[in-house]
């Protein structure tokens, strides 16, 4: 059973930072690319970041030179460092992996609020 374990959420200040985590389970082996989406409030899920198997990496504009994506192999974990927050990056932040073979699944997801 495929399993994604979210932490790091939670309430900053603006110009903060926060660290996102998400610890999948089975083998790296099958593991393509990770990645992050964000839902903020009364809107729809937007690509924030993703790393592919190679750790070649793509960000959302909107986060761009402030937000750094990276995975640990040996963990089968990927992270999302978020540095200069702003109060529009409040939202509900999901990671996902895409399995070789099973296809893409999601975390739990995890608030980040940011206050002005």
């Amino acid at each position: 059973q495929v399993q994604l374990v979210e932490s790091g959420g939670g309430f900053v200040q603006a110009g903060g930072s926060l660290r996102l985590s998400c610890a999948a389970s089975g083998s790296i082996f099958n593991i393509n690319a990770m990645g992050w989406y964000r839902q903020p409030p009364g809107k729809q899920r937007e690509l924030v970041a993703t790393i592919t198997r190679s750790s070649t990496t793509n960000y959302a504009d909107s986060v761009k030179g402030r937000f750094t994506i990276s995975r640990d192999n040996a963990k089968n974990t990927v992270y999302l460092q978020m540095n200069s927050l702003k109060p529009e990056d409040t939202a509900v932040y999901y990671c996902y992996v895409d399995y070789i073979v099973s296809g893409r699944y999601w975390g739990q997801g995890t608030q980040v609020t940011v206050s002005s």
